[in-house]
């Protein structure tokens, strides 16, 4: 019996390995497949093209599909128009200082991919890639055939699998959605809303349920709160100048803090004290839920207060720029005045009751967590996050490109994820060049 299994299990190889050629055999043969066409796989192609690579970029739905659907419908960027894009392309048709529409993002990235000529497919899904045994590249499994690389770049950025946390069971006696579902204050049923999540994300959604005659309780968590502006220059040039967006790697200890920061309604210094001043109930970190009672901690004035104390710290650092530089620019003693501190922080909320605050909508503003599961290479570590340096892995011709702080600050924004690109290629370019050599070495023994 345990022959007959034996023989069988090496049949069963036998027709699986065959079975392999023969799909290996008819794949389609590509240099370096990028997967994503989003900002990071749109720079990937650009420098590639620029190095002479012959390459592909498959895109599972439309080109910069997560700023068409995976936002709501008032997003706007960050980062003014003149900053936040591409070294070779300016925003068509836009204020260099105002802050562009995710639909004019969408096109902008468009127009990137016509101008630079991208060999893009749309529409294709990559559902698995894996190392070919004796093989230099990576067979490629897709919706639409198999394709054999030699390298494979993933660039399929960070906002992957949406995070909620495991507080109020769905079947609890609210509607919960992530951020990534939600698209405008109509969408919910009416009622008051919760908001967990002090980062640009959660503040702007806030702001606007706010906006729109809503009761808002805004859970806070810890965060960065840079000035929108200072002294006439927006705070992506402050970063610029003082050198943060070089900065290589994250501070001990504020993995987890997020960046309140918004250019909605034409760009303003996220300001906690002001939203609750206008009605806005500010909370704690979300901690428990038991039988409609939910339990918050008890750090809101400490976290209000580190974001206070980023926000000065950066003024400082810009008021010695000025001084050093002998550079004329308008004072701004105002931006050091807050309003007073709101009731709900000197005395804040720790357990409320769903039902008695009448909130019928939790939107949960709490991130996303790495989904690489069709990467069959050992270059994630146990949580599922990239393995890598500067977006190289361990494995030859494997890359990541687009990931936050991939070489620094700046990576995750369409600017840096075009340096980081341009990185990358250099890379390829190098393990090229070593290629090529032993080919020629290979040819000349045999001569």
């Amino acid at each position: 019996m345990k022959e007959l299994c034996n023989t069988y299990l090496h049949e069963a190889s036998d027709t699986i390995s065959a079975t392999k050629k023969v799909i290996l055999m008819s794949a389609e043969e590509i240099n370096t497949l990028v997967v994503g066409g989003g900002q990071a796989g749109l720079a990937m192609s650009e420098h590639l093209s620029l190095m002479g690579e012959r390459h592909l970029v498959l895109e599972r739905r439309r080109i910069a599909e997560r700023w068409r659907s995976e936002r709501w419908d008032s997003l706007v960027t960050n980062g003014p128009a003149w900053h936040d894009r591409f070294p070779n392309l300016e925003f068509n048709g836009t204020d260099p200082d105002s802050f562009p529409t995710k639909n004019q993002v969408a096109a902008y990235f468009e127009d990137y991919a016509k101008m630079i000529k991208c060999p893009i497919r749309c529409g294709v899904n990559v559902e698995s890639v894996e190392r070919v045994n004796g093989h230099a590249g990576f067979h490629v499994h897709t919706s639409q055939g198999d394709i054999l690389a030699k390298n494979v770049v993933v660039a399929t950025g960070p906002f992957q699998r949406p995070v909620i946390p495991p507080i109020i069971p769905d079947n609890g006696p609210v509607a919960q959605m992530h951020s990534i579902s939600y698209r405008n204050p109509g969408q919910l049923v009416d009622g008051a809303v919760l908001v967990v999540g002090s980062g640009s994300s959660g503040v702007q959604i806030a702001d606007e349920l706010l906006r729109a005659g809503r009761k808002v309780f805004l859970s806070v968590g810890p965060h960065s709160r840079p000035p929108r502006s200072y002294r006439d220059r927006d705070f992506v040039w402050w970063l610029g100048v003082l050198g943060k967006w070089e900065a290589p790697a994250m501070k001990p200890g504020t993995e987890h803090v997020t960046i309140a920061v918004s250019g909605a309604h034409g760009g303003a210094t996220v300001d906690f004290r002001k939203l609750a001043h206008r009605g806005m109930t500010l909370l704690g970190m979300t901690q428990s839920y038991d039988k409609g009672l939910l339990t918050f901690a008890g750090d809101l004035a400490v976290n209000i207060a580190r974001g206070d104390a980023d926000y000065l710290a950066l003024l400082e650092k810009a008021d010695a720029y000025v001084e050093q530089h002998g550079i004329k620019l308008p004072h701004e003693p105002e931006a050091r005045k807050f309003d007073p501190m709101p009731e709900c922080v000197s005395d804040p909320i720790l357990n409320l009751k769903i039902k008695d605050a009448n909130i019928k909508t939790v939107i949960w503003a709490t991130g996303f967590e790495p989904d690489y599961g069709w990467l069959k290479v050992d270059v994630t570590d146990a949580q599922g996050r990239p393995q890598h340096q500067r977006g190289v892995t361990a494995e030859p011709g494997l890359y990541f490109l687009g990931l936050p702080w991939q070489s620094r600050r700046g990576s995750a924004f369409i600017w840096g994820v075009w340096h980081d690109a341009k990185y990358l290629v250099e890379q390829i370019a190098i393990q090229k060049s070593y290629f090529d050599h032993h080919l020629a070495a290979q040819d000349q023994m045999f001569d």
